[in-house]
């Protein structure tokens, strides 16, 4: 008889996990995904911006120093062999592999992308990671850069005890680099300021980076440097992306999941989960279209919804009323996304980087002005130029999004689809990023608990997943599965693990706790066979 399993979420995490068990054995498990939106892709997700356009719910490159994680993408999507439109039209002599797509022909195609991403600061452009160079000194000026030094011997010699997430970048670039780069831009991420949260943060997302890294990156490029495994994510020059956006690649997944018998069931969202002793039996769930009931047994449940609210489902009736409290409070921060189709930028391109018509080069773009409130941007047209579907129009128009992190319900949050389009196209305006009356089109898109934050009841988390992990039959997995700001492929990579345990029988879940736990995260070479 074939056991039971249900996964709530068909984001990376979800559907990877299917797709590794399902890969490997069909015969014995019968899969159900429950996606409460109505399109698979979780936070990964392409959506429609009118009839002509394609836009992503976020910023999403492809890079992982993870082998199987690049054979599962290079299986869906492969790898392009021959030159993109931008490549054609450039004239640009891209190194690619031998065998792969054609993105001119190929609708499944994996596109190389050069990665070009700055800051945004004092309208000035600074690389990031921010770098000792000539442009930097020039920008900030020579009292600036003398203060930056001064900080960081001193931070050198006296390290801060790492209690918080302000202590860790100061370790790492000391005061002044971190009070001008990083402070008020954490404080916008997270809402709160960097003393408050923790250390961990900064550990799972600056992996390694510091200015001592940042130094060695630059030796490396001036000497030709060929150990490039020594790299450091942060630093990363090249990465993939789908030929039609983000989403395409969970799509795709999504699609070979269901051929090979899994099922995945939209608008589905869970209402309760019933457990007795250590294992849980069934759950409750309901269309959110209609809400009507449907009900659900399962040998095993893989979790990717929020730690919240899966404690939520489970009842208090079922926990330790302290863990419960801890789990149901734990922080999150929401997300704003707001997408303009102007006729073009007000940011020049200064740089010698050749780009259809000649916009900024920048795949994204982090915004440091105290004096918006706007996070970062990213520009569509250096992504692909396949989210265009009349292509001449790359030519003519700039594709943007501009990004906001929110709490849900607090003033922009709250704000309807054209006030905070608006309120957006005023703010780009103000700090030079678009000529005014240059707006064509905008959409808005709101998403609910994008980024697990590390303060408040976080300083628990480990009683919290030691009570997940005594009910037998249940994974926690991805972003909100394991309240951990994992990046698109840790999020598979737990899914990985999940189903690698399941096929072997493997009563364990340590494993899956220590993805995104390492200190290095290396760079990849696409073009290698």
């Amino acid at each position: 008889m074939k056991k039971n399993i249900i996964i709530i979420g068909a984001g990376p995490a979800g559907l990877t996990t299917a797709y590794k068990i399902l890969k490997n054995n069909n015969k014995d498990y019968e899969i159900i995904i429950l996606e409460a939106e109505n399109q698979v892709g979780g936070i990964s997700k392409t959506v429609s911006f009118g009839e002509k356009y394609l836009v992503d719910t976020g910023i999403h490159r492809f890079f992982s120093k993870n082998k199987e994680v690049n054979e599962i993408w290079k299986e869906l999507l492969p790898i392009q062999s021959m030159p993109a439109y931008d490549d054609i039209v450039l004239n640009r002599n891209r190194k690619l592999p031998k065998f792969g797509s054609d993105p001119e022909k190929d609708e499944k195609s994996m596109l190389i992308k050069d990665r070009l991403t700055r800051i945004y600061y004092n309208n000035k452009f600074f690389d990031y990671p921010v770098k000792l160079n000539m442009n930097t000194i020039k920008n900030l000026g020579i009292r600036k850069i003398l203060k930056i030094g001064i900080t960081y011997i001193k931070a050198c010699i006296f390290k801060k005890k790492e209690t918080s997430l302000e202590n860790f970048y100061i370790n790492r670039f000391g005061t002044e680099l971190y009070e001008t780069f990083f402070k008020n831009y954490t404080r916008k991420v997270w809402g709160v300021h960097p003393s408050e949260i923790s250390a961990e943060w900064g550990e799972q997302r600056v992996k390694g980076i510091s200015i001592i890294e940042i130094l060695k990156d630059i030796w490396n490029k001036k000497t030709k440097n060929k150990n490039k495994e020594k790299i450091q994510t942060s630093l990363i020059e090249e990465f993939l992306y789908p030929k039609l956006g983000a989403g395409q690649m969970w799509q795709t997944m999504a699609e070979e999941i269901e051929k090979m018998g899994g099922k995945i069931i939209l608008n589905s969202k869970v209402k309760k989960i019933y457990k007795k002793g250590n294992k849980l039996e069934s759950l409750q769930y309901s269309d959110v279209r209609n809400n009507q009931i449907f009900y659900a047994n399962m040998d095993i449940l893989i979790s990717s919804m929020p730690i919240k609210d899966l404690f939520v489902a489970l009842g208090k009736e079922n926990v330790n009323n302290t863990i419960y409290q801890m789990a149901v409070n734990l922080p999150y921060r929401d997300f704003i996304v707001v997408y303009l189709l102007v006729d073009k930028l007000k940011l020049q391109n200064k740089t010698n980087i050749k780009t259809i018509g000649n916009i900024i080069p920048d795949d994204w773009i982090y915004i440091q002005d105290d004096s918006v409130e706007l996070g970062r941007m990213q520009i569509f047209n250096n992504w692909s130029p396949y989210l265009f579907k009349e292509r001449a129009e790359i030519n003519e128009k700039c594709l943007i999004s501009l990004e906001y992190f929110v709490s849900e319900n607090d003033m922009l949050w709250s704000k309807s689809e054209e006030e905070m389009a608006k309120f957006a196209e005023q703010e780009a305006i103000k700090i030079g990023i678009i000529e005014k009356d240059s707006v064509q089109k905008f959409k808005s898109v709101k998403i609910k608990k994008a980024y697990p934050s590390y303060f408040g009841t976080y300083e628990r988390i480990d009683d919290i997943k030691q009570y997940l992990d005594s009910i037998e039959n249940l994974y926690c997995i991805g972003r909100n599965g394991q309240h951990r700001y994992n990046n698109m492929d840790h999020s598979m990579l737990t899914g990985i693990e999940t189903a690698n345990n399941i096929l072997n029988q493997k009563n364990t879940k340590e494993n899956i706790w220590k993805v995104n736990t390492e200190k290095e995260y290396h760079e990849i070479n696409y073009n290698k066979e």
